[in-house]
């Protein structure tokens, strides 16, 4: 056994027995590279990574093609730390699925429930999440994507979604992913017109969610519905 050989198995046992809270962050991304660069000292590439994008989350975030800029850097572990915010979003979604059972019959019901899939989204999405007479998830798609600060939303294709799950109510949740959840007027005018049009076919709009960078906001609490 080398010594880089050694050193790894010191941090991996570390790490099974005392979890990342005795790991500082470039540890953390040392560690992770083991499973991408298996003969290679990983600890002055984890270093470079942290000076490169400023932190342990803007590492986790940063594309596949930035990450490869970074010289050390190859595709696979460009891949698994790419995939480290997607397997993290999916489990999240994951849990709350099973932790409300897919019912969102509460306020901190849907807010956890879209949270977890607006996690992470670097551009402004749109999710429409069909719901049965019990508040029971039927069915939850991304409706639209758009750029940084502006989604458009097909009402055209949203209604012909909402009749294919034969839904009774419809929750609608988009982010502002570097700004606060503050709807603007293009926000409250298109949720009338959805409004409007839902209940012409005799469904219910039963929320719109906006999660901010830093906050949260719901139309129907915020008496914007």
């Amino acid at each position: 056994m080398g010594i880089h050989d050694g050193h790894r198995a010191r941090m991996k046992l570390q790490m099974m027995e005392h979890g990342l809270d005795t790991m500082n962050d470039h540890e953390v991304l040392e560690l992770l590279l083991y499973y991408a660069i298996p003969r290679r000292d990983t600890n002055e590439l984890a270093h470079r990574l942290l000076e490169h994008f400023g932190s342990l989350a803007g590492v986790f975030e940063a594309s596949p093609r930035d990450l490869q800029s970074v010289p050390g850097v190859g595709q696979h572990a460009a891949c698994l730390l790419h995939l480290i915010p997607q397997v993290n979003r999916r489990y999240l979604i994951s849990r709350e699925t099973r932790s409300c059972g897919c019912i969102l019959s509460t306020a901190a019901d849907v807010r956890d429930y879209v949270q977890a899939h607006l996690l992470y989204e670097r551009n402004e999405v749109v999710y429409a999440v069909c719901l049965d007479s019990s508040f029971r998830v039927i069915n939850c798609r991304k409706l639209s994507q758009g750029t940084v600060n502006a989604v458009d939303i097909s009402i055209r294709m949203l209604i012909e979604h909402v009749l294919n799950c034969n839904a009774v109510s419809l929750l609608l949740a988009h982010n502002h992913p570097d700004a606060p959840a503050f709807p603007s007027e293009a926000d409250i005018e298109t949720t009338v017109r959805i409004r409007t049009a839902l209940e012409n076919i005799g469904v219910y709009l039963l929320d719109h969610v906006i999660i901010g960078s830093d906050s949260y906001l719901s139309f129907s609490e915020s008496g914007l519905l």
